[in-house]
Formats: structure tokens, C-alpha cells, sequence
């Protein structure tokens, strides 16, 4: 007999979840409190970065590179354009102001790059300048250039892969909070607003209100920071911005406070070029986080801007905020609960955590439906944070 899975949660992780099991035969239920794709938790903002030599450790390129290899395979089944190859700029220096995610990124790049074998390029200031001109470095500064690198588009991934469950007999029950998620012997009961359903296995893929559902000893581990996305529009023309000329980027600019990512113009000069920085200081909850974005907050965004897109101007098309579910090494956790194994606890999470959905969601699907996967997920075991080098 088929087993039951409880999703909780339907944005990135939970609908590339949710499909993955329903095709293997599971009988899935989806829970999310909110409409997916929405614009309240972490799963949206139009693009998100998508490289297959991972800065933030080797382990992770592998769900990159399966992931590039499924968002295929769904386009195909939807008709839907989901990835767009543009390449993909990192760059760096000694002088760098501050490290995006974690220290040694862009060296850690390289090393994945050639342990896998990933087009790329290694480049001086001055073939940047030449390759990229919209981009002033710094004397000093050096690049590594992934042609296989673009960006996907996440409210687009969000919709296919619930159509996808649906088609597979996934049911969803939307708009509907859950209040708890507890133990029942060898199943669990999911109690929503409405009702409370049993089913054999929960999969907890709730992204910033996954700590809600964990008692404090293991919520501990996961904190909630607000992040702003900007859309500048260029002084003159688009062209220079455009997807064939601009790549997806990450910056830790050198002498600058905070790095700075961003993507090329999408929707034209009416839609301005999207950029933001990889900040952690503002923690928030879910239910007090701020939404608007102040005036003063774009005017420190853009000095940043300035300084190395001397092209963009200083008229922000829009803003939007999201949220990052963040833990102590900003690594992910992909595990079964340490008292319940019948209940997983799957947050790739610390804002580098898109790219490699669509392949987590069938790694746990497979360790769900099989009891393992083939991708190694013991480095993203919770059980780590106990150690004393992690705070």
C-alpha cells in the first residue's frame, strides 16, 4: 500500500517535494497557508541566481548540476520557460570588503568547478573590463566565469511542479495554517485551522515558519532575516544590461561593506536591473517583519550600486522583501527528526538555496519513499550543530 506524505509548506522546497513524491506513487497532501507561488515567505522576486560551481561548499554542486537537468525535464512537461543560461560572474580580490555567505567563496568556486569538471574561465581585471564593460573592477580584482550559470524563475518552478503533483494525484489544501505537527505513534497528525489529518510521514519544508513547528531546542537553530531586492533603472540605454551581454553576477567588492549580487534586465528598461546584497543583521518573525522599503534603505543600496555600476542610475523601479531562514554555519538542514524519524525536517535554506530545489525535492522523495537517496545528504545532518566548532 502507498504510503502517505504530509508536505508542509509549498513554496521552493515543498512543491519540488510534493511533485517528486506524488510520481513515485506516494499519496502526497500539500499544506501552505498562502496561495503558492506567493510573495510572503522566500519563494519569489521574479529570478533567482542558479551556478553549478558552488561557493558555499563542493557538496552542493551536485544538486546544482541535477537540478539544471530536472527544470529541463519540467519545462518539457508544462511548456513552461523556467531556466534562461546567461553565464555567470564571480568576483573577488584580498581587499574584498565582506564574504558572501561564507569566507574563501570564490576559491572554493574554482575547486568545485574543476572537481566536477564545469566550464569556466579565470579572469584578470582587465579581460573583465574588455568581456564585461559594464562592470568597473578594481585593479586587483579577479573573476571566474561559468558559462553554464543563469537564473531560474522561482514563482514559474513554483506553479509547474503543483501542476505537476496535482497531474500525479496530489491533493493541496491551500490557504490553510498549520498549528501543529505531532508524533502518533508510527504516523504523525497535521492539525490546520480546519481539521487534523494522519498521515505515516511529514516532510517539514516551511521555510521561515519551519521553527514554529520545532520545539526550542531544535527551533534554535533557525533564525529569520528580512531581505531587500532592488530594481535600478540604467542612466541611458538598456542594451548594455540585456541577458545576451550581462551575466548573473555575485560581487564582494573590494573596500565595500557588503557583497552584492544581481541579475540582467528581463523585462526591458521599464523593468529595471535587479540587484541586492547578502545581509544577515535584520532578524525578524514572520509576523512582524517589515514590508516597505524606506527611502534610506535604497539610498545605501544604491552607493553600493554606484560604485560598480556606474551605468545604473539612481531611480529605483521597485523594491520587494523577502526572507531568509538562516542557521548558525548557513548551511542546510536536510534530516530526519532526532526524536520522530517519521518526521523530516528539509530546510536548504541561508539564502543559496533555490538552485538546488528541484533536486532536493527528489532526494527526499527517494529517502522518503525508499529509505535513501542517491545524493549524499549527511552534510546537511541538524546533528552537526551539536558540535562545539558551531554556535
Amino acid at each position: 500500500m502507498a504510503q502517505s506524505v504530509a508536505v508542509i509548506g509549498l513554496g521552493g522546497m515543498g512543491s519540488a517535494t510534493a511533485y517528486q513524491l506524488a510520481r513515485r506513487g506516494a499519496l502526497v497532501v500539500g499544506f501552505d497557508r498562502y496561495a503558492p507561488p506567493h510573495a510572503h515567505g522566500s519563494t519569489h522576486g521574479e529570478t533567482r541566481v542558479t551556478r553549478q560551481a558552488i561557493g558555499e561548499g563542493e557538496e552542493y554542486s551536485p544538486f546544482a548540476l541535477r537540478s539544471h537537468e530536472i527544470w529541463r525535464e519540467i519545462e518539457q512537461a508544462t511548456e513552461t520557460d523556467l531556466l534562461t543560461v546567461t553565464g555567470g560572474l564571480i568576483i573577488s580580490s584580498s581587499a574584498a570588503g565582506a564574504a558572501l555567505h561564507v569566507p574563501g567563496f570564490l576559491d572554493t568556486t574554482i575547486a568545485a568547478a574543476r572537481r566536477y569538471g564545469i566550464a569556466h574561465e579565470l579572469l584578470d581585471a582587465a579581460e573583465i573590463r574588455r568581456r564585461f564593460p559594464a562592470f568597473r573592477v578594481a585593479d586587483g580584482e579577479s573573476g571566474y566565469f561559468e558559462p553554464g550559470a543563469g537564473f531560474v524563475r522561482p514563482e514559474r518552478c513554483v506553479a509547474a511542479q503543483l501542476l505537476l503533483a496535482r497531474r500525479h494525484g496530489a491533493t493541496l489544501r491551500l490557504g490553510e495554517r498549520i498549528l501543529e505537527v505531532r508524533p502518533d505513534g508510527s504516523g504523525v497528525v497535521v492539525r490546520t485551522e480546519a481539521e487534523s489529518f494522519r498521515a505515516d510521514q511529514a516532510v517539514l519544508t516551511a521555510g521561515p515558519w519551519l521553527a514554529e513547528l520545532l520545539a526550542p531546542e531544535y527551533a534554535r537553530y533557525f533564525s529569520v532575516t528580512r531581505q531587500v531586492l532592488y530594481w535600478f533603472a540604467p542612466r541611458d540605454s538598456i542594451e548594455p544590461f540585456l541577458p545576451e551581454r550581462f551575466p548573473i553576477f555575485i560581487w564582494e567588492p573590494a573596500g565595500l561593506p557588503e557583497p552584492i549580487y544581481g541579475f540582467p534586465a528581463i523585462d526591458g528598461a521599464a523593468g529595471g536591473i535587479k540587484i541586492a546584497s547578502g545581509t544577515y543583521g535584520e532578524q525578524v518573525s514572520t509576523d512582524d517583519v517589515r514590508r516597505d522599503v524606506s527611502d534610506e534603505e535604497t539610498a545605501a543600496m544604491y552607493r553600493l550600486v554606484e560604485r560598480c555600476f556606474p551605468d545604473i542610475g539612481p531611480r529605483c523601479v521597485k523594491a520587494a522583501t523577502c526572507l531568509y531562514t538562516v542557521t548558525p554555519d548557513a548551511g542546510f538542514v536536510i534530516d530526519r527528526h532526532p526524536e520522530h524519524p517519521q518526521i523530516m525536517l528539509v530546510s536548504p535554506c541561508s539564502g543559496h538555496g533555490f538552485k538546488h530545489s528541484a533536486a532536493i525535492g527528489e532526494a527526499v522523495a527517494e529517502w522518503v519513499s525508499e529509505g535513501r537517496s542517491r545524493m549524499d545528504l549527511a552534510p546537511f545532518a541538524l546533528g552537526r550543530f551539536e558540535s562545539p566548532s558551531v554556535s
